[in-house]
C-alpha cells in the first residue's frame, strides 16, 4: 500500500532522461585539443663548418623576415628559410672572428660583434656594411636591440648602449659585471634590460639608469641563458652553466625568485613559446639535449637528444613553431616543437620551413641536399625526412 497511488504519479517538467542521455555527448575541451606529436628527430639539418666551440659567444639569430644568420669563424651566412637560399654576408679580415650576431626587431639590419671589440651594422637587403662602431677593448660576445638602441656586452664586463642614428654612438656604459657578459636581452617594452655574466650574476637594468635596479646571485656558474616571457611582461628566466645547471624564474617587479628547475645539464639557452605556456631549454654537458617544460607547473614534457656535442645556440622562427639549434658538432638542426593550433585545437604543419622544403635537394653551390641518415632512425626519422630533406652549408 505504501507504493500504490490512488491517482496517477506526478509527471516531471524535465526532459525525458532517456532522450537526454541518448544525445551525442558534447566534445570536452580535452578532446578538442589534439595531442601534439613532438618528434625527437630534426625536421631539417644543415652543415655549419667552422662554428666556434665557445660557450660565451652568441652566433645564431632568426629574423622577422624569416632569415637565419649564423657566424662561422670569420664569416656570416644568411639562410632564407622561405626559399632555402644561402648567401655569404661578409668575411672578416685578418685574424678577426665573429663573436655575436643580432637582428633588429624588423629584420632589416644585422649587428655583428667581433673579437676585436668592433660592432658592425649590415643592411640585409643590399648586403652592405653601413657602419662600424669601435671602442670596446675586448671581444663583443652578445648584443640586444631596443629600437634604434643597440646594447653590446664585452669580455671586460662592460655593457655599452649605442644609438646607431648618431655619429657619437656610445650613449651609456653599464658597469656591474666583473666577468665576461655572455647574456643580454631587452624586455619587449624596452623598460628593462637583463644581463648575465661569467661572474655568475644576473643584473636587471632600468632603461633610465646606469646602475642595476637589482642583482641576483643565486647562480653558481656563468649565466648565458636569459629570456623574457612573451605573455607575462615581468617574468624572466635565467639559466646557469656547468657547475649550476639550474633555471631560475624571477618576478622583476617584486624581485622575488618564483621557482627553479634543476635541469641536470649546463644551460645554454632558453626559448619561450608564444602559442603554449611552455619553454624549451638547450643544454651542454653531460646530455647535449633539448628539454621542453610546461609553465608554471615546471613539469618536463619531453627530452630531445639533439646533438653529439653541447648545444651552443638556439633561435626560434618568427612564426614561433620551429627552434633552430647549433652545436660544436658543426651542425645546424631545426625542430618543430611549437606547432600552431587551429580553431579546432589541432596542430597545423604550415610552418616557415614549408617553402624551403620544396627546394631541398634541388639547390647547388652553398646549399646542397644530402641523405637523411644521421637525422634519426625508426618511424620518426622517416616522417621527419618526408617534411624536409636535409641540406648543407658549404
Amino acid at each position: 500500500r505504501i507504493l500504490s497511488f490512488k491517482e496517477e504519479a506526478p509527471t516531471s517538467d524535465r526532459d525525458d532522461l532517456r532522450q537526454v542521455y541518448s544525445r551525442p555527448a558534447l566534445k570536452s575541451s580535452a578532446s578538442t585539443t589534439a595531442k601534439r606529436r613532438i618528434l625527437n628527430t630534426p625536421e631539417r639539418v644543415l652543415d655549419a663548418p667552422g662554428l666556434v666551440d665557445d660557450y660565451y659567444l652568441n652566433l645564431l639569430d632568426w629574423s622577422l623576415g624569416n632569415t637565419l644568420a649564423i657566424g662561422l669563424d670569420q664569416s656570416v651566412y644568411l639562410w632564407n628559410a622561405s626559399s632555402g637560399d644561402v648567401n655569404s654576408l661578409c668575411q672578416l679580415e685578418g685574424d678577426s672572428y665573429v663573436c655575436s650576431v643580432k637582428w633588429t626587431t624588423d629584420g632589416s639590419y644585422l649587428a655583428i660583434g667581433t673579437c676585436d671589440g668592433d660592432v658592425q651594422i649590415w643592411d640585409a637587403e643590399s648586403q652592405s656594411r653601413i657602419r662600424t662602431m669601435t671602442g670596446h677593448q675586448a671581444r663583443v660576445g652578445v648584443m640586444s636591440w631596443e629600437r634604434h638602441m643597440l646594447s653590446s656586452g664585452c669580455r671586460d664586463g662592460s655593457i655599452w648602449n649605442h644609438d646607431v642614428r648618431i655619429a657619437n654612438h656610445k650613449t651609456a656604459e653599464l658597469i656591474a659585471h666583473s666577468g665576461e657578459v655572455c647574456g643580454l636581452t631587452w624586455r619587449s617594452d624596452g623598460a628593462l634590460l637583463a644581463s648575465g655574466g661569467n661572474d655568475n650574476l644576473v643584473n636587471i637594468w632600468d632603461a633610465r639608469s646606469a646602475v642595476p635596479k637589482f642583482t641576483k646571485t643565486q647562480h653558481t656558474a656563468a649565466v648565458k641563458a636569459l629570456a623574457w616571457s612573451p605573455w607575462q611582461l615581468n617574468l624572466l628566466a635565467s639559466g646557469g652553466g656547468s657547475h649550476d645547471r639550474h633555471v631560475h624564474f624571477w618576478n622583476t617587479t617584486t624581485t622575488a625568485r618564483l621557482d627553479s628547475i634543476d635541469t641536470g645539464s649546463q644551460v645554454t639557452s632558453i626559448q619561450w613559446s608564444n602559442e603554449y605556456r611552455e619553454l624549451v631549454t638547450s643544454h651542454g654537458f653531460p646530455h647535449n639535449h633539448l628539454a621542453l617544460w610546461s609553465y608554471p607547473s615546471l613539469a618536463k614534457i619531453v627530452d630531445i637528444p639533439a646533438h653529439d656535442t653541447r648545444v651552443l645556440h638556439t633561435a626560434i622562427s618568427p612564426d614561433g613553431q620551429t627552434v633552430a639549434t647549433a652545436a660544436s658538432d658543426e651542425s645546424l638542426k631545426f625542430w618543430r616543437i611549437f606547432e600552431t593550433r587551429t580553431k579546432s585545437g589541432k596542430a597545423t604543419k604550415n610552418g616557415m620551413l614549408a617553402a624551403a622544403a620544396a627546394t631541398a635537394g634541388a639547390g647547388s653551390g652553398l646549399l646542397r641536399g644530402v641523405p637523411s641518415s644521421g637525422a634519426g632512425s625508426g618511424s620518426g626519422a622517416s616522417s621527419a625526412s618526408d617534411i624536409s630533406h636535409p641540406a648543407h652549408f658549404r
